[in-house]
């Protein structure tokens, strides 16, 4: 017998001379320690450039190598971004007529995102005619005369989005070198049919963090035990970027700076492959797409999974040859278009998951032997090869059906019912200008809306509003971005299992039919969505200046006039008064500045809000009078006091990282307001009399000092608790909030091979509810319809309050508007309690039971998250017993 190294596995193969039967016991010991099952399996192992590369191709000596930039092999070490970077750059320096590196943008932390676009120097030559002829692949009006026989495929080659997946990016070292040193007629005519758009790090910062763990707790000699400190991260951990985000789920909302400079250039090119490359747990295997059938989004056309299974057949290939174990069709689902491997499927384009058993540092001891972090990264880098070979040898089918994909959607626009959209919110523009930003992303085509309509119950203004016609190439996306989901094939979901962006906004909006659309004058069509710029009504004041809580950035304006010192109160009422223009309504929450009350002069203050309304986009009025025409006086009690917020959110171990980041973005990026972090321990400790709100995101707290906590609420501090959260306060004596039980399963009896399915789809994987509101109460001010649209990823199902006033916002009968429910979890979320309040001595404790600000997108309800923070203290006392 015989035996070699494939993969991970030591494969015995029969030759003709029998051996001895010492030899054959050695022989297995040999394997059970190439699979890892004896102690001495963790040693280091020599690894060159030959484990990786086919030793069928010659490379070009003056190509440099990786170890000769990074100074170390790949997989002897993990890859730190700046020496990926380093690379990149010395590759593109080295092979011009192969490689051109551009720089896409910045992280957050100011990292480079560069993308190399790779291919044969002919086509270099005639690079941007290439790129406009294969855009126009998109446009049904001129792709017709394309001759697709000549055209090369473009494939975009992505890696690691979550950072502590990093034999994507480690990879990458191997499949740069190999486009920019292979020599031969094999790399050549792949060139030649092939532009590569090459992204090392879709997220730099995450890697970066996740690099250092891991190599500052390598050992020379290779600790492969799960439980030691090089396997389990102090938290965020590095899947996510700065803002503890999963990138991973912003490609279609694209908050993030990382997302929004990969669009770009995605869009710019318009590929017809895009692979993601991810890890999984340690003990799997490897996964490649096609995904669960049955979970595939409807929109998506059949012949996608068709091609995505054809190209899968080379990855299989390709894996057999080195004898790595795989599966497909299982697990993954290609639904929610906002993750990587599912947004190009609305693009005419085919997305490509790869997942990677993960040894998350450098040897891990599994249930398959150790896996070793070379060979990580040799599955993904052969698995790049296999997508290239697949394009090559698919490209003219990839074309076409790119071509065919944007003509069939304008085929089906022409015919479908739905004609096209209307949004807007008349009351905050900044709102509506923010969601036509993200579509524009996207090259959906909007227009302003030039007249005034009414649809579907709202008022939509000429100048405030925006047109989206259903009849362009992006329809397909656009359905995906405005429809309702209700009805599905299965009923377990990888991921959300809606994300209707209009609701997520909060924006009037309305599907409009062919008359509706003939009776709609479209504007011109906009390039960017600009909010009108603010400014001041009435000239300067000696006596006071109001603002309504509706746009979108008062509550940044009103912190950062409460930094300078300003003094500010909130009307707890509706009134309208005499301005420079006529009387003039203002609602519940308008913020009041009293000239006379102020440490500064008129002038200087007058200075201080011209620049607050051109900043935030809001309409200020001055006024000369505090007598009004109706409601209360300006002096009235009911023109409270605003006190500063002074925030400290708790984080760190046992603590939702993507939540605590939501809100961490929220108050920081998009509301200019500094929150604390603490981390329990050091919540145990120190003095909390500094601060005046705590947030509790969902996580663990059995180590928190709930009596320290309660003992701050009752002193008049404001809690503000989300989602699982809501229940550890109420289970620790906190408050007295009950909740809905699911009845018990009565199942008798049942499949085994059925459990996963019965057990897997009570879980709330997310979806759109709808609340009534109380537009009086202080939680509710700067809303103007009687509902809010909230996200639901939990099993959080609070009854109401027994004081009528202390659940202002309420879930009914019908409260569902997108998204996959079970009937047990439907009818214990009726009529049951969105938002609660508590009092406990002088603080008050605010419940939300669900995610107001659902991955930084959600900014239907950033309103609710700020008015708990600035108005939580204003709660009548009374209203918040529930005894």
């Amino acid at each position: 017998m015989t035996g070699e190294l494939v993969g991970n596995f030591y494969v015995i193969s029969p030759d003709s001379s029998p051996k001895p039967l010492y030899m054959r016991k050695l022989l297995s010991i040999s394997m059970i320690a190439m699979l890892g099952f004896l102690p001495f399996a963790g040693k280091a192992q020599d690894i060159t450039l030959s484990y990786y590369l086919p030793d069928s191709v010659q490379y070009n000596p003056a190509i440099p190598k990786p170890k000769d930039i990074i100074y170390h092999e790949p997989g002897e070490w993990h890859v730190t971004h700046d020496r990926l970077v380093n690379y990149m750059k010395a590759l593109a320096a080295a092979a011009p007529d192969r490689i051109k590196l551009e720089t896409m943008g910045f992280s957050y932390e100011q990292r480079p995102q560069v993308l190399l676009i790779i291919t044969s120097p002919k086509n270099h030559r005639n690079l941007e005619a290439i790129r406009q002829q294969h855009v126009q692949l998109t446009d049904p009006s001129k792709s017709a005369s394309l001759n697709t026989n000549d055209m090369p495929i473009v494939v975009y080659v992505g890696h690691s989005i979550h950072g502590n997946e990093p034999s994507g990016a480690n990879a990458a070292l191997l499949s740069a070198y190999y486009l920019a040193a292979g020599q031969g007629p094999k790399v050549e005519e792949l060139l030649d049919n092939v532009v590569v758009l090459f992204d090392p790090s879709f997220n730099p910062d995450g890697l970066q963090r996740f690099s250092t763990w891991v190599n500052q707790h390598k050992s020379k000699n290779l600790v492969t035990d799960p439980n030691s400190r090089e396997f389990n991260e102090v938290w965020p951990g590095g899947r996510f970027n700065h803002y503890w985000f999963d990138l991973n789920r912003d490609w279609l909302p694209a908050v993030h700076v990382e997302s929004q400079n990969r669009l770009g250039w995605f869009h710019a090119w318009k590929p017809n492959i895009l692979t993601d490359h991810h890890e999984q747990g340690s003990n799997a295997s490897f996964f490649f797409q096609p995904g669960v059938p049955s979970r595939v989004n409807p929109l998506t056309p059949a012949k996608n999974q068709e091609l995505t299974a054809k190209l899968g057949k080379f990855h299989a290939a390709y894996l057999d040859r080195i004898g790595s174990l795989y599966f497909t069709k299982e697990s993954y689902d290609d639904f929610y278009y906002g993750k990587g491997s599912t947004y190009p499927d609305v693009q005419g384009c085919i997305g490509i998951l790869f997942e990677q058993g993960s040894s998350r540092g450098h040897a891990q001891q599994t249930i398959n032997g150790v896996l070793r972090f070379p060979f990580t990264i040799r599955n993904q880098f052969v698995t790049t090869l296999s997508t290239l070979e697949g394009a090559k040898a698919l490209r003219k089918e990839f074309l076409d059906y790119q071509r065919d994909f944007y003509k069939s959607a304008v085929s089906e626009a022409a015919t479908a019912p739905v004609k096209g959209y209307v949004f807007g919110d008349a009351e905050d523009p900044v709102r509506s200008a923010i969601f036509a930003e993200m579509l524009l992303r996207h090259q959906i085509e909007v227009y302003s809306l030039n007249n005034d309509m009414s649809a579907d119950g709202y008022k939509f203004e000429k100048g405030k509003a925006y047109l989206v016609p259903a009849n362009q190439p992006q329809t397909r996306l656009i359905h995906g971005i405005f429809d309702k989901t209700l009805t599905y094939k299965d009923s377990l979901f990888y991921d959300i299992t809606a994300w209707t962006m209009p609701l997520a906004f909060g924006l009037p909006y309305a599907e409009l039919d062919a008359a509706k659309i003939a009776s709609a004058q479209r504007g011109a069509r906009i390039t960017t969505a600009e909010a009108p710029k603010g400014k001041i009504t009435g000239g300067s004041s000696n006596y006071a200046y109001l603002f309504p809580w509706d746009g979108f950035y008062a509550p940044r304006a009103l912190y950062e006039l409460q930094e300078a010192g300003i003094l500010t109160k909130v009307s707890t009422t509706n009134f309208e008064i005499e301005t420079g223009n006529g009387p003039k309504q203002f609602h519940y929450g308008t913020i009041i500045v009293p000239v006379g009350l102020q440490r500064i002069t008129s002038q200087q203050l007058a200075g201080i809000m011209q620049s607050i309304a051109e900043k935030n986009g809001l309409e200020i009025t001055a006024v000369n009078t505090g007598n009004v025409i109706s409601g209360s006086d300006l002096g009235s009690g009911k023109m409270a006091p605003v006190s500063q917020p002074r925030i400290a959110m708790l984080t760190g171990t046992g603590v939702s990282a993507t939540d605590a980041g939501e809100i961490w973005h929220l108050l920081d990026q998009r509301f200019n307001i500094p929150a604390t972090h603490l981390e329990i321990p050091m919540f145990n400790r120190i003095d909390l009399n500094k601060y005046n709100t705590i947030i509790m995101p969902p996580g663990n707290y059995n180590d928190l000092n709930k009596d320290k906590l309660k003992s701050w609420v009752q002193g008049g501090g404001t809690l503000i608790l989300t989602e699982e959260a809501v229940q550890w306060a109420a289970n620790n004596g906190l408050t007295t909030v009950s909740f809905k039980k699911a009845k018990e399963d009565t199942l008798k009896s049942g499949a085994y091979a059925e459990r996963e399915f019965r057990d897997g789809a009570q879980r709330m994987a997310g979806a759109i509810f709808r609340a009534s509101v109380d537009l009086s109460h202080p939680l509710a001010y700067g809303y103007h319809h009687p509902t809010v649209d909230l996200f639901k990823s939990n099993g959080v199902f609070p009854e109401k309050n027994k004081n009528p006033y202390a659940t202002p916002y309420v879930y009914g009968n019908k409260p569902l508007q997108s998204g996959f429910i079970t009937r047990e979890n439907y009818e214990l979320l009726k009529n049951s309690g969105a938002v609660l309040v508590n009092s406990s001595g002088t603080g008050r404790i605010i419940s939300i039971a669900d995610n107001p600000v659902f991955r930084a997108y959600w900014l239907g309800g950033t309103k609710l998250f700020l008015n708990a923070i600035f108005f939580g203290r204003n709660i009548d006392a009374a209203a918040a017993r529930n005894e």
